[in-house]
């Protein structure tokens, strides 16, 4: 039996096109997960891992919808190998339980590892980059600026919140905060 597993890093990425991969490719039933794969416990992974018997492949999109790190790729394959279980990944091909085919597996995990491994510290030098500004803020941007908030705190001294949360759109515990976050910055 043909297993496929698809997985996205975040709820907001979307499944559709490794699973219209995984189905043709053959595969019959396919474990969908939403998480990040830097975490250690990925329970659809496992319960595909449990699933998989004697004969039955496993089908990924990508190596690295496989593996968080080269290690965890190679002990992974090792074990399914020790089950009598193939690893198709589509984007590498068959991964063979031969000499040759756990060298070439190998090189490619330790490369998407390295990959991944590069995207973690491009991000982080852009965050120290980024925090090195005036305006640096953690965290999701704001959804109003600060004209419109400072707009909206002057009607408060002559409305009240829900007036002004209706006129301006921005809620009450916004308007409380960034009232807060101005006279902490005026102490």
């Amino acid at each position: 039996m043909r297993y496929g597993y698809a997985r996205v890093s975040t709820t907001a990425q979307d499944l559709k096109l490794q699973i219209q991969a995984l189905q043709a490719e053959g595969c019959e039933i396919i474990y969908k997960e939403k998480f990040t794969g830097t975490k250690t416990d990925r329970t659809e992974f496992n319960k595909v891992l449990e699933e998989l018997q004697e004969g039955d492949t496993l089908v990924v999109t990508k190596l690295d919808r496989f593996a968080r790190s080269a290690i965890e790729g190679i002990q992974t394959v090792r074990a399914l190998f020790a089950r009598g279980v193939k690893v198709h990944i589509l984007n590498m091909g068959l991964v063979e339980n031969s000499p040759t085919g756990r060298l070439i597996f190998n090189i490619l995990s330790s490369f998407a590892e390295f990959e991944r491994d590069m995207i973690v510290e491009r991000t982080q030098e852009g965050k120290a980059l980024a925090k090195q500004r005036d305006d640096f803020r953690e965290g999701r941007p704001r959804k109003h600026s600060n004209k419109q908030v400072l707009h909206a705190l002057e009607l408060l001294k002559t409305h009240t919140y829900k007036e002004v949360e209706a006129m301006t759109g921005i809620k009450k515990r916004t308007l409380i905060n960034r009232k807060n976050e101005l006279k902490s910055k005026q102490l």
